[in-house]
């Protein structure tokens, strides 16, 4: 008899709080939600995070406050998320470098699949990758054919040791079996203007970062990064036109701390699902530059193990070691 009281007792304590959990669901949010943005104002995901969250204040009639954190690469915005209170109040809009680059290249304070709790895809931005307008090449067919033809004699700019457009040259190294130089800078702006000044040959970057200069004619683009061509710029061929499978993108999403409730996670979920599904909003992000993408939570997950494993493997055959 005992024994059934207790098991009744336990048994609606559940009962309860699970009700307690959908009715904050219900209500959430009921004041204003702080999105950390691991990057500064006006970089890829901060122009997109603020797009999505004027959508969600206009659905919800509460304030999205961005909190830009930069800093460290963005490991503070990550270590301020995964400190939070996981009730839905605090979320993290990061990136592919966040979520996967960084934690294979560098010792972090956060595991992001052990401590943060995935809502969604936002964003997928394709790289461009470019040259100078004096290269003898105007094609990646042929930018591979003059490598081969002159082996060490290129080089590829990046913004530094084990950065996403360094991996981007080595993933090009690795699959178009081709010799070239790696040349680090400190920043991606930097480089850009070393190649626009054919101080260096070619790079990758984020499309809306060089496209203006693509269309004055001060660089040269060769092929996208994306398996398929993009909305963003059609006229340029996708590199795995020529190299199959190559694919070299920045996506971003948005994730919370691990053991937020997941009725409040679902609820996030549907909104940015419903705003991606929107063709209005999708032009007005293919106008800065990125391709909306949406996903259930578990979709992002199994997103982050698939890239995972695929720069893994680019990591270990370029043999990068970089520590900090």
């Amino acid at each position: 008899m005992y024994r059934n009281v207790s098991t009744l007792v336990v048994a609606a304590l559940g009962c309860a709080g699970f009700i307690t959990t959908v009715a904050r669901a219900q209500n959430y949010p009921d004041r204003p939600v702080r999105i950390l943005v691991a990057g500064p104002p006006g970089s890829s995901n901060d122009i997109t995070v603020r797009a999505m969250a004027q959508r969600f204040t206009q659905a919800w009639g509460q304030q999205m406050v961005l909190d830009n954190r930069p800093g460290g690469a963005g490991i503070l915005a990550h270590e301020i998320t995964v400190r939070a209170n996981p009730d839905g109040y605090t979320l993290l809009f990061s990136s592919s470098s966040g979520l996967v680059l960084n934690p294979l290249l560098f010792k972090m304070p956060y595991d992001p699949f052990r401590d943060l709790a995935p809502v969604s895809l936002g964003s997928i931005n394709p790289q461009l990758l470019f040259a100078n307008p004096s290269l003898a090449a105007k094609s990646v067919p042929e930018l591979i054919a003059l490598a081969k033809a002159k082996p060490g004699t290129l080089n590829c700019a990046s913004a530094g040791n084990g950065t996403p457009n360094h991996l981007g040259c080595e993933l090009l190294k690795s699959l178009g079996n081709i010799n070239f130089v790696h040349v680090p800078y400190k920043g991606s702006g930097p480089g850009v203007v070393d190649v626009v000044a054919g101080q260096a040959h070619f790079m990758f970057a984020s499309i809306p970062q060089v496209l203006p200069l693509v269309r004055t004619g001060k660089l040269r683009a060769l092929g996208v990064g994306s398996l398929k061509r993009t909305s963003v710029a059609p006229e340029v061929a996708a590199i795995a036109e020529t190299l199959p499978g190559f694919e070299y993108e920045n996506w971003y999403a948005m994730l919370a701390p691990a053991g937020t409730p997941a009725a409040i996670i679902n609820k996030i979920n549907a909104e940015m699902v419903k705003m991606i599904d929107d063709p209005s909003f999708t032009r007005r992000l293919q106008e800065l530059g990125s391709e909306p993408r949406s996903s259930t939570p578990a979709g992002l997950t199994a997103h982050m193990r698939k890239e995972w494993d695929r720069w893994s493997k680019v990591i270990k055959t370029a043999g990068i070691k970089v520590e900090r």
